[in-house]
């Protein structure tokens, strides 16, 4: 009744306050301009597919035990909302079936972008070995798109376990582009690449690249903790450093003012992106065709259950759909 919803506008006026210093400066609200959005495209080709939504599920887990259930709601997910997928690490998996189960979702997923995942430590030691015929097999045998290399020098050195490299991972991409025709993807693990790494990657023929920027999980501070104090008090401020991905967007952005037509051409923003508007501002802002990831916050529903990720998606896309309405990028905003 009227009643009623006027008498609960009146407990939560107070309630309701907002201040301006937490005014989203990034937007200009344009109330006048569209109706309420049913059914809003938010499709965007990409890596050779459709997608029906600009998300993308970063690279997380498996060969954990809960890791099969995790993937395979993601990888449902992807299926009925349109999105794609990264798988985590599959060293486990290069030479050992045990864990097969954790990471072979091409069913789950039907064709929707599914992509195998090794670190470049992983991809320098099969190249030296000359054992490159593993990576071709494991994409295969996965029935994935291609293979996303993951460059994470910082997490490999502070890594217990970790593997010491013996160039830099730029050779390690060239050497294996110039060995395989599988697509690849090149993304970092939390701190992001610095505008010389960006115009690297931008030259090489690779399908995208991803950003996983410094804002979000960070899997060299992740090995920190793993040691001992006192190599964690010595090594802690490296913990600190990144690019962010609003800053990584401008500095793909200013690069291709200098070379418009860049070998790489697609983008997956990640890293800090706490909710829709985050990747629906960056993924505006970028002059590359780009989409959004997160990994956290999927990763949270994905664990609970099936209708928890349902739920949270919807209501990202949701999200999405009324900011394609009424949100236009502020263009004096620089933040």
């Amino acid at each position: 009744m009227a009643s009623d919803r006027k008498l609960e506008h009146i407990q939560l006026a107070l309630e309701s306050q907002t201040k301006l210093s937490e005014q989203d400066l990034r937007f200009n609200y344009e109330p006048l301009l569209a109706a309420h959005p049913e059914n809003t495209d938010l499709s965007i080709d990409f890596l050779g597919k459709k997608l029906q939504a600009p998300i993308w599920v970063s690279s997380m887990t498996g060969g954990t035990g809960v890791a099969r259930s995790i993937n395979g709601n993601i990888a449902r997910a992807c299926r009925e909302f349109g999105m794609g997928m990264g798988l985590g690490s599959c060293r486990k998996i290069l030479f050992n079936k045990n864990d097969w189960a954790d990471f072979d979702f091409r069913n789950e997923i039907g064709d929707q972008p599914f992509w195998a995942n090794l670190g470049v430590a992983q991809v320098e030691e099969l190249l030296a070995s000359k054992n490159i015929q593993a990576i071709i097999d494991l994409v295969g045998e996965l029935r994935a798109d291609g293979l996303i290399v993951h460059v994470n020098p910082l997490q490999e050195w502070f890594q217990p376990e970790g593997n010491r490299l013996k160039q830099s991972p730029l050779q390690t991409i060239q050497q294996l582009l110039d060995q395989i025709s599988l697509k690849v993807i090149v993304k970092e693990v939390g701190q992001g690449f610095g505008p010389e790494s960006l115009r690297e990657l931008l030259a090489l023929p690779i399908e995208a690249i991803e950003f996983g920027a410094y804002g979000g999980t960070n899997f060299s501070k992740l090995e920190m903790l793993r040691d001992d104090q006192q190599k964690l008090d010595a090594s802690l401020p490296f913990a600190f450093v990144g690019q962010s991905a609003s800053q990584m967007v401008d500095s793909v952005n200013q690069i291709l003012k200098e070379n418009p037509n860049p070998a790489c051409r697609q983008l997956i923003i990640s890293g800090g992106i706490q909710n829709a508007l985050d990747g629906y501002y960056l993924t505006s802002k970028s002059q590359l065709p780009a989409v959004f990831g997160m990994a956290s916050a999927v990763l949270k529903h994905a664990s609970e259950n099936y209708e928890s990720l349902q739920n949270f998606l919807q209501n990202q896309i949701q999200v999405l759909s009324l900011a394609k309405a009424y949100l236009k990028i502020n263009p004096d905003y620089h933040g």
